[in-house]
């Protein structure tokens, strides 16, 4: 059995953004109990990881370090048609996933103790993006 949805988010601008509590939900409506969660980010420039959901701090880590090694306005990019921001936000997402696999058991995420689901998103202006899940396995 499977199941589809996809969910819309709205980001106010660069960060990471908690999934988790809507994927779980879309995981409980899906009835699949044992399985596989599958998202995807249908987007260039944002992008999904799996990471610590205690400390914020890891979060802004990864950002400031992100920020070193893909600087906004650098001078060696020539695709800028949407600021300064765009090319580095396209590479950004392609160092890191525009697709995440999430194990399905007892009709949740198994994700470990410290592990969040977010949506990593690289530009400075908001957007609406969407993120499509499909949860594949045995139904109670």
């Amino acid at each position: 059995m499977f199941y589809q949805e996809t969910l819309t988010i709205s980001t106010p601008g660069r960060g990471c953004y908690d999934l988790g509590g809507q994927v779980h939900s879309c995981v409980q409506r899906s009835g699949i109990v044992r399985g596989i969660c599958h998202l995807f980010i249908r987007h260039t420039s944002a992008s999904l990881m799996l990471c610590e959901n205690a400390d914020p701090d890891v979060q802004s880590d990864l950002e400031a370090w992100m920020a070193r090694a893909v600087p906004d306005g650098d001078s060696l990019f020539q695709h800028t048609a949407e600021g300064p921001d765009d090319m580095p936000a396209h590479v950004r997402s392609v160092l890191t996933h525009s697709d995440l696999n999430v194990p399905v058991q007892n009709g949740v995420c198994a994700l470990g103790q410290w592990q969040g689901i977010y949506l990593w998103e690289h530009r400075h202006a908001p957007h609406e993006r969407q993120v499509m899940l499909t949860i594949y396995g045995e139904a109670a």
